[in-house]
């Protein structure tokens, strides 16, 4: 039989997305809620514990809500909001990071779909963490640039209202108390015990992230120049089919909306003898959200990891 597969919320924007991915799948029944009854507690329930997995595209307190509508123990579920990222019981639903990241996903009840920023962020950092080359005391500072997609329908359509304000035109930094709601897990699961100084910013083009973190060469605790680093997360991340890593630049520009459309991201490494940085490149509704939760249920549900996605 084909595993049945319910999206509680799906009315969002990363919930859209996922639907979107998953219609005309062969492979999955997708349990589609009455569009009256898509806020209506027992018929969510009803299909929620009917579902082989369940994918909740919902704010933090009404994902905690419906956790607690599933009596039905064979029922998996990946929460792609910010409630159950650091909560005990949950796996982090980025795979790439190490082989027991993935073996954990696979078997795993329930997955803690990454933040947008966090995934930039821990793909650069976890892995230099891992290999010893950064410390985990190390006191980083990270800046991040994405499209407005990422703030859901009102900022979307904010943006692309044809009597938009002047501001909109320009980047925005945003969560100027530097306590943006990523931070926990950034912390959590790279292992570090300081909070990096983290700027998001958001601008005028609609999907893709580049999330930069930039590091003094004396920082590494390895004595390695940006040919080094390169060579050290190539082999980490050798073989994954959804993270790459690009050869050193030192000239020209990296373009935010880089792999927008697809689940790919792309390290880049650039810089000079003293100081480097490393750019994650992706897109927010991709790697970012939906396609990380797509690509999850594939591989919680035994499918090739990237079927639906590109």
């Amino acid at each position: 039989m084909k595993p049945k597969v319910f999206i509680d919320g799906q009315e969002g924007t990363t919930g859209l997305q996922i639907f979107e991915r998953l219609t005309g799948r062969d492979d999955i029944e997708l349990l589609k809620i009455d569009e009256k009854l898509r806020k209506d507690r027992d018929e969510r329930k009803k299909l929620m514990n009917q579902a082989d997995l369940v994918i909740l595209c919902l704010p933090d307190a009404a994902a905690i809500e419906a956790v607690d509508l599933i009596d039905n123990p064979d029922t998996r579920v990946i929460d792609a909001s910010t409630a159950h990222r650091t909560a005990p019981g949950w796996d982090y639903g980025l795979p790439e990071l190490s082989k027991a990241h993935r073996e954990r996903i696979t078997v795993s009840k329930r997955v803690a779909n990454p933040g947008c920023h966090a995934t930039g962020f821990i793909s650069i950092v976890y892995p230099l963490v891992a290999m010893g080359i950064l410390s985990d005391s190390a006191e980083l500072s990270c800046f991040s640039l994405t499209g407005y997609s990422g703030g859901g329908k009102k900022m979307i359509a904010e943006y692309e209202s044809r009597d938009k304000a002047e501001a909109l035109y320009s980047p925005r930094i945003y969560g100027l108390n530097l306590s943006h709601k990523h931070l926990p897990e950034m912390m959590a699961v790279t292992g570090l015990k300081t909070a990096p100084v983290f700027c998001p910013i958001v601008d005028d083009y609609r999907q893709g992230m580049a999330t930069s973190v930039p590091l003094h060469r004396s920082l590494l605790k390895k004595d390695l120049d940006i040919k080094g680093l390169f060579d050290a997360l190539s082999d980490f991340y050798r073989g994954q089919r959804f993270i790459t890593v690009a050869p050193p630049v030192d000239s020209g520009m990296l373009e935010s909306n880089f792999n927008a459309g697809t689940n790919m991201l792309q390290i880049s490494i650039s810089g000079n003898s003293d100081r480097i940085l490393v750019t994650s490149r992706f897109d927010n509704l991709g790697k970012g959200a939906s396609g990380a939760a797509v690509q999850n249920m594939n591989i919680m549900l035994g499918f090739d990891e990237s079927a639906g996605l590109v």
